[in-house]
């Protein structure tokens, strides 16, 4: 699942691929913005751990992977 996260004051969104599900990481975000937790802590499919301080946090949007095409196809 593709998770983008807008940090304030910052020129570029974070992009990552995770393997949580969409409502863990809903529940992560909430928690994070209703100050039960100082960081946004989100794990990516290779393992690696992203940290976002809270306070910090513009916007998180929540999809699905998007499937990239290759070769001509007729559109």
């Amino acid at each position: 699942m593709e998770v983008k996260i807008g940090v304030q004051h910052a020129p570029r969104e974070i992009v990552l691929e995770s393997g949580q599900s969409v409502e863990e990481v809903e529940r992560v975000v909430a928690e994070a913005l209703a100050g039960k937790s100082a960081l946004l802590s989100l794990q990516d499919e290779k393992g690696r751990k992203i940290l976002v301080p809270a306070d910090r946090l513009a916007y998180v949007e929540i999809g699905e992977p998007t499937v990239r095409k290759v070769g001509f196809g007729a559109l």
